[in-house]
């Protein structure tokens, strides 16, 4: 029933759904009538051959629902010709399965259809092949597999747009029929849409794409929130559509008064941006007043602005909520005016204003500017806009760049969070920077360019000299003032900027400039923790062991590791550890569970019975189950964390991290004492755990008080918690609480440390 009402109530800038249709050939014609609409060429053949194609190469396949698997890549091109792509791309999105599915080549693609489309299909089905899901708090291995394949998946992106535009089509259709999924793939596929792909339509400007890739991620990741906003948005549908048609009717009189020529409708906000809205200010439905939009479409800028003059006289603006996207345009080259207003019942909405030909670049982003036209030689001639594409070799820089995968991860979903706000300034000759909410006068020198930055000493802020962690505000005119003498930046600025760029450029100039310095200070480090303990350092240094700790930390070479233990990002102790663990496996004779027993029997605390079906204590030592473990209060474990077990003398095992410093500063003759453990579901489902951060900010009035909120918001028990101020005004807090797994740490971690003037979060390691 919900489902239903969502058709009915919303069906603006969403996608026309064809999962209904089961004939081929109609879907086919449907195609066609859709090119023939906005494409100048009648000629269809090249279109027709690859339908025929695609249907012969795919004509004993089915979909999971049943249908004849030609539908898919047929609703994919349907997908493609709706945002008025040329043909060569349509044809790729028939043809993008068949070299995957069927036994068709890439050979037998360019014989029949050219280098253009061989291209495109390639690229789309090396995408297939790349498993995107992998999210921050997952183990490294897969966080390393994961920021390798986004790599190429934005090299993909680089050498041809149409690659991916082909693939967000792709997964649309998969999305709009994800029920036929089992539950867990629905769960992982919309959780990728919503972090991955989402993103990348908002970064290309396509809203007619990430609208309904948002909508049906939510259906998927949060059904009852879902259907609950469905139900509720539907039950005054009527009224709604009333009091909506009441404001476009009055607005079209004024606005026809005026004479301005112009296009008029209204609409509901569509379900996620609801949804965000809801959860980011903490309200419920009832209290999102803004659920409407109002949109006006001209034909020039001038009548953008004359429009803006007349809502302005007909309604009262709330003071704040205007913002000019035509002067300022967003990142993706969005542009429209903003402004929300009260009506004359009281009911505040949005009004967007924007020419046709914003509102067709909103809508189909960096699609509406990739048409061709023959030029007078006959060569074909692409017309997009460059600007769109910044952000993309931006990350291609970064790759280049970053040889840690875990601070690439980190940028990108810093890049991609769409959802911040942004601040707009001027450079001395007019130009205007685009930069997120609280930005320094760091982060504008960088904008401009690295060398700026790492050069400069000081700002004026409207021809006022500012502190260099001055807030910019929206106008703000700043130059930035540099020296040759400059000795580049300093590592507190890392506490100030707001930027991705910013930061990831501070880094990098202390990576170069100080890489040399440390990776010699790597190798002395490493080589006097292996003296220290009697470890034959030249055993360790075998290309297997190194290469495991270089997967394990995300490092592409070794001289990156002996850099990252240099200025301390990696401690000797865990390399050297993790080594000879490699090595240890390979040369030692290990302990057997006979003599892990044994040595418990002496000690008189072990029940030397049999494995059961699942451990009491969610652990596992040496594959027995039920031995009598501890939890180390010094580095607090808790499922998900790598762990070893450590046999005491009269007190059982004890649990550590891997990463503890008591384990990795152990004296050599007692780490025979360490043995393997792993997690294992335990008997009690409901099991919790309990962990420890350290958390580092800047002092401020009410930083307790919102640290101490949003672990209520998270459902977390305190059991501890311990302050200190430094003289330099720095809090350090020590907070104990419970958790069931390494995975609901890691969301506390991200909620605290987005909370104002949180400058570094850490756990215990003892």
């Amino acid at each position: 029933m919900a489902e239903e009402k969502f058709e009915e109530i919303f069906d603006d800038g969403k996608m026309s759904e064809h999962q209904e249709f089961v004939d081929p050939e109609g879907l086919y014609q449907e195609l066609i009538q859709r090119i023939q609409k906005y494409h100048p060429s009648d000629d269809i053949s090249l279109i027709q051959k690859a339908y025929n194609t695609a249907a012969e190469a795919h004509k004993n396949q089915l979909r999971k629902s049943g249908e004849p698997y030609i539908i898919h890549p047929l609703n994919v091109a349907i997908i493609l010709a709706e945002l008025e792509l040329d043909k060569e791309t349509i044809v790729a999105g028939i043809l993008h399965d068949v070299v995957e599915d069927t036994i068709m080549t890439e050979e037998d693609l360019k014989r029949e259809f050219g280098d253009d489309v061989a291209l495109l299909v390639d690229g789309v089905t090396k995408l297939e092949k790349i498993p995107l899901s992998a999210g921050v708090d997952q183990p490294d291995d897969k966080l390393e597999m994961q920021a390798e394949n986004l790599r190429k998946m934005f090299l993909a992106m680089a050498k041809d747009i149409r690659v991916i535009l082909i693939k967000l089509a792709d997964r649309l259709h998969n999305m709009r029929t994800l029920q036929y999924k089992k539950p867990e793939s629905r769960q992982r596929i919309a959780k990728e849409t919503l972090e991955i792909y989402s993103p990348i339509a908002q970064r290309l400007g396509i809203s007619k794409l990430k609208i309904e890739l948002d909508d049906l991620s939510l259906k998927y990741l949060e059904p009852e929130v879902y259907y609950d906003l469905v139900d509720k948005i539907s039950e005054r549908k009527s009224v709604r559509e009333k009091y909506i048609q009441s404001i476009v009717d009055e607005v079209s009189e004024h606005i026809s008064n005026a004479g301005i020529k112009a296009k008029i409708d209204g609409r509901v906000k569509h379900f996620f941006s609801i949804y965000k809205k809801m959860k980011n200010q903490n309200k419920t439905l009832d209290q999102i007043y803004d659920l409407f939009a109002v949109r006006i479409i001209v034909d020039s800028v001038r009548d953008c602005y004359a429009a803006l003059g007349v809502i302005h006289e007909m309604y009262k603006p709330i003071p704040g909520r205007f913002k000019d996207y035509i002067a300022m345009p967003k990142a993706n080259m969005y542009q429209s005016l903003h402004t929300t207003l009260i009506g004359s019942s009281g009911q505040p909405f949005e009004i967007q204003i924007r020419t046709f030909e914003m509102h067709k670049a909103a809508e189909y982003g960096i699609a509406a500017h990739w048409k061709y036209k023959e030029a007078s030689d006959g060569k074909k001639v692409a017309t997009q806009e460059e600007e769109k594409l910044v952000w993309l070799r931006q990350i291609l820089e970064w790759q280049r760049d970053m040889s840690d995968n875990r601070e690439f991860m980190k940028l990108l979903k810093n890049d991609l969070d769409l959802f911040s706000d942004n601040v707009y300034c001027f450079t001395p000759t007019g130009e205007v920077k685009n930069l997120p909410a609280g930005s320094t006068p760091i982060d504008f020198a960088y904008s401009i360019h690295s060398a700026v930055g790492n050069r400069m000493v000081g700002a004026r802020v409207n021809d006022k000299l500012v502190t260099i962690d001055y807030e910019i505000n929206n106008g703000d005119r700043i130059e930035i003032i540099t020296s040759q003498n400059s000795k580049g930046p300093s590592r507190d600025w890392l506490n100030v900027v707001k930027s991705t760029q910013a930061k990831n450029k501070i880094n990098q100039w202390f990576k170069n400039e100080l890489k040399e310095d440390n990776v010699i200070k790597g190798k002395d480090l490493l080589s006097s923790y292996c003296k220290a303990r009697s470890v034959m350092l030249s055993d360790l240094l075998k290309a297997d062991y190194m290469n495991a700790v270089m997967r394990k930390y995300g490092f592409r070479d070794w001289d990156s590791v002996l850099a990252a233990i240099g200025h301390g990002a990696l401690k000797e102790g865990q390399v050297v550890n993790k080594m000879q663990d490699f090595y240890d496996r390979d040369h030692k004779k290990e302990l057997t569970n006979e003599e892990v027993l044994a040595s418990f029997a002496e000690s008189g605390n072990l029940a030397a019975r049999p494995a059961t079906i699942k451990a009491k204590s969610g652990i596992v030592v040496r594959g027995i189950a039920d031995l009598s473990v501890r939890f180390s209060k010094c580095c607090s474990p808790v499922p998900g964390d790598e762990i070893v077990g450590f046999v005491t003398r009269g007190r059982g095992i004890s649990i550590h991290r891997t990463d503890c410093v008591n384990m990795m500063n152990l004296p050599e003759m007692e780490r025979a004492r360490i043995i393997d453990a792993e997690w294992q579901a335990p008997e009690d489902a409901t099991e919790k755990y309990v962990a420890e951060i350290d958390i580092y900010a800047n002092n401020r009035n009410g930083l307790l008080a919102d640290i101490t909120k949003a672990l209520t918001e998270k459902n977390i028990s305190i059991l501890s918690l311990n302050t200190r101020i430094s003289r330099q005004g720095l809090a350090t807090m020590q907070v104990s609480f419970e958790v069931e797994s390494k995975e609901e740490l890691n969301r506390v971690i991200d909620k605290i440390r987005g909370i104002e003037s949180v400058v570094d979060i850490e756990r215990a390691t003892g």
